[in-house]
C-alpha cells in the first residue's frame, strides 16, 4: 500500500524547483580486454574548477577571529557528495565535509572504502560500499568526459548481492563532478565489461542514465516505456533523508507532468520509502516551463495546511530534487488552484527555488 507520511515544517507556499534528465540504457556483455589505448589525464585539482564547495556565512555579529577560523577551515575542506548505503540496501547521497586536496576524484573513491577515511563520518546507519583494503586509483578522458578508476584486487571482496548498489554508488560519487560523464571499471589495470560475480553489464562505461536503486516488482513494456528518477524519504530513528528512485513508466505522457504523478503516486510496495505527498493531490494545467522556470499548478490538497497555504518542506523537497532530474528546468514554482500570490517563511512574495547544490547536507 502507499505510505503517506505527514511530517516536515511547514513552509508558505511558493517554491521554484530544477533538475536535468535521466534514463536507464542497456550494456552488452564481455570479458576483460587488454587496456584501451586512450589519452588520460590525471585526476587533479583541476577539477575543482568544475565544482563548488559550499562556505557557511558569517554573520556580522560574529566576532573577527571567528571569521578567520571560518575561513581557514573554509578554505580547507569542501562539502562532497559520497553515495552510501543504508540499512535497507538503498543507494543514499549523502553530503560529507572532507579536506581539500588534489585528485578529487580518487579521493570521492577512497571516502568510498569501509574501515577507511569515511568510517568517522558515516550517518547512523550507513555503511560504505567498497570492501576494506580496496586502493584505487583514477583518470580521466577528457575527450569524452570518462573517468576510469583502477581498484586493487580487494575489490572484487565484495557481496554478490550488493553488486549493482556498488556499481551505482562509483558511478554517481564520480559524475557529481561536471567533468564526468560516465564511468569505466578496471582491476588490476584490466578493463571490466562486466562486473566480477553476478555479471551487471559496464560496457564501455556506465552513467547517471542507467539508474539508481532501480525498481523491479512492476511489469512494463521495455520497448514503450521509459525511466524517470524520483525522490522518497528515508529514514532512521529521527533523522530523514531523501533516496533517488529509477522508477520505469509507460512512455508517451509529457516527462514533467509523468514525474509529477509518479511523485503522487508514491514509493513502490514492499519498500522501506516514505511520501510526503497527499494521494488526492493533482496538477490543474500541463506544466510549463518558461525561460528555465517551471510553474506546478496544484489543487489544495498540496498542501499542509490550506488556511495559511503552507506546503511542508518536505513536499517541496521531493519536488525540486525530482524535477531537477528533467532536462531544461532551472526553477520550479508552485501555485495553488492557479494562485501565484504565495508567501515565503519571511512572509514576503516567494521567488523560484532551485536545486540545493549538495543533498542530505551534514554540514548544515
Amino acid at each position: 500500500m502507499r505510505k503517506y507520511l505527514r511530517t516536515g515544517a511547514p513552509l508558505i507556499l511558493a517554491a521554484t524547483l530544477v533538475t536535468t534528465g535521466c534514463s536507464i540504457g542497456s550494456k552488452d556483455v564481455s570479458t576483460k580486454m587488454d587496456e584501451p589505448q586512450v589519452n588520460y589525464v590525471e585526476d587533479t585539482d583541476e577539477i575543482e574548477l568544475d565544482e563548488t564547495g559550499t562556505v557557511d556565512e558569517v554573520s556580522e555579529e560574529d566576532s573577527q577571529e571567528e571569521e578567520n577560523e571560518q575561513a581557514t577551515e573554509s578554505a580547507e575542506t569542501v562539502q562532497r557528495e559520497l553515495y552510501l548505503l543504508d540499512a535497507n540496501g538503498l543507494v543514499v547521497p549523502q553530503t560529507l565535509t572532507l579536506p581539500k586536496q588534489e585528485g578529487v576524484l580518487k579521493q570521492s573513491l577512497e571516502y568510498l572504502v569501509a574501515d577507511g577515511p569515511v568510517a568517522e563520518l558515516l550517518p547512523s546507519g550507513f555503511q560504505a560500499v567498497l570492501p576494506a583494503g580496496t586502493s584505487v586509483t583514477v583518470n580521466l578522458n577528457e575527450e569524452d568526459k570518462t573517468a576510469v578508476a583502477d581498484f586493487s584486487t580487494e575489490f572484487e571482496d565484495y557481496e554478490p548481492a550488493k553488486e549493482q548498489q556498488i556499481l551505482q554508488a562509483i558511478t554517481w560519487t564520480l559524475t557529481q563532478f561536471d567533468s564526468v560523464d560516465k564511468v569505466q571499471i578496471r582491476i588490476n589495470g584490466y578493463d571490466q565489461e562486466v562486473m566480477p560475480h553476478n555479471k551487471t553489464p559496464i560496457g564501455d562505461g556506465v552513467s547517471r542514465s542507467d539508474g539508481i536503486n532501480l525498481e523491479s516488482n512492476q511489469v512494463v513494456d521495455l520497448v514503450n516505456s521509459e525511466e524517470v528518477v524520483l525522490y522518497f524519504m528515508g529514514h532512521q530513528g529521527d533523522s530523514r533523508y531523501y533516496v533517488p528512485v529509477t522508477r520505469r513508466v509507460e512512455a508517451g505522457e509529457d516527462a514533467l507532468t509523468t514525474a509529477v504523478n509518479e511523485l503522487i503516486d508514491g514509493p513502490s510496495i514492499g519498500t522501506s520509502l516514505v511520501s510526503g505527498i497527499q494521494s488526492k493531490a493533482n496538477l490543474l494545467a500541463d506544466p510549463e516551463v518558461k525561460d528555465g522556470t517551471l510553474t506546478l499548478d496544484f489543487n489544495e490538497h498540496i498542501l499542509e495546511s490550506s488556511e495559511n497555504m503552507a506546503v511542508s518542506q518536505d513536499v517541496l523537497n521531493m519536488l525540486v530534487l525530482t524535477l531537477t532530474e528533467q532536462n531544461g528546468v532551472d526553477k520550479v514554482s508552485i501555485e495553488v488552484n492557479g494562485e501565484a500570490s504565495v508567501l515565503n517563511q519571511e512572509g514576503e512574495p516567494a521567488e523560484p527555488v532551485s536545486r540545493p547544490k549538495q543533498v542530505n547536507d551534514h554540514s548544515l
